[in-house]
């Protein structure tokens, strides 16, 4: 089952990457051309981050956790 696992993470990954590339193209092209971007939800937005998370290994997760907790609590 571990690569099942490993398949499965790394596809997250994949997907999130892409994701990533193809929504924050899309939004920016829309930002930059002078066109109406109040329709996009900003969850749209973040669901290529969540894949992304989902798709690193538990320490790696661990890692942005701790990584947040610096970031926000100064």
């Amino acid at each position: 089952m571990a690569w099942f696992d490993r398949i499965t993470k790394t596809m997250m990954l994949v997907v999130g990457v892409m994701g990533l590339v193809v929504i924050y193209g899309g939004f920016f092209y829309l930002l930059f051309s002078g066109r109406n971007v109040a329709a996009i939800n900003w969850l749209f937005l973040l669901c290529p981050w969540a894949c992304i998370y989902f798709g690193l290994t538990p320490k790696q997760q661990t890692a942005v956790h701790a990584w947040f907790k610096r970031k926000w609590t100064r």
